[in-house]
């Protein structure tokens, strides 16, 4: 694959990369043509053929290591995965399964919202509050105080 040097490429393409563009300047309307752009080629490394893993197997990986490497997809079975893999691969496999834990975990909170918003719309339908609890658990704990003192002064 090639590509041209002079073009705006991927982060360009603002007023700078593609010139002032003053009006009068000449007979298209301020519009300069661009130099010949020169050509470099650009090399992809990572769509060449290479062979599965750059990096020795040097990792054993334990019974949890090898449940991360199945839920994240990696392997179909527990018998696929070799007996060492590359540290790298078993840290794309973490990194997915942190992943995919924090989505479930947002959708478990999501779930847990609208369970609250429910308990809290059943509990005002009952006219109960958080105030209303706490003082009712006062007066019972001021009640069981001047028992527990009127049974010392006996």
């Amino acid at each position: 694959a090639v590509r041209a040097a002079g073009s705006a490429g991927r982060f360009g393409g603002g007023r700078a990369a593609r010139g002032r563009g003053g009006a009068g300047l000449g007979p298209h309307g301020g519009r300069r043509e661009a130099p010949a752009a020169r050509v470099v080629p650009v090399v992809f490394s990572h769509l060449q053929a290479e062979p599965a893993h750059k990096v020795v197997a040097s990792y054993k990986p334990s019974k949890f290591d090898k449940k991360i490497l199945l839920w994240t997809g990696r392997f179909k079975t527990e018998e696929e995965i070799p007996p060492r893999i590359p540290p790298e691969m078993l840290d794309r496999a973490r990194n997915k399964a942190r992943v995919k834990a924090c989505y479930i975990m947002i959708g478990l909170s999501v779930v847990a919202c609208f369970a609250v918003i429910a308990s809290a719309k059943k509990a005002a339908a009952r006219h109960e509050s958080l105030t209303s609890w706490n003082l009712a658990k006062k007066a019972k704990w001021r009640q069981e105080a001047a028992l527990a003192a009127e049974a010392k002064t006996k």
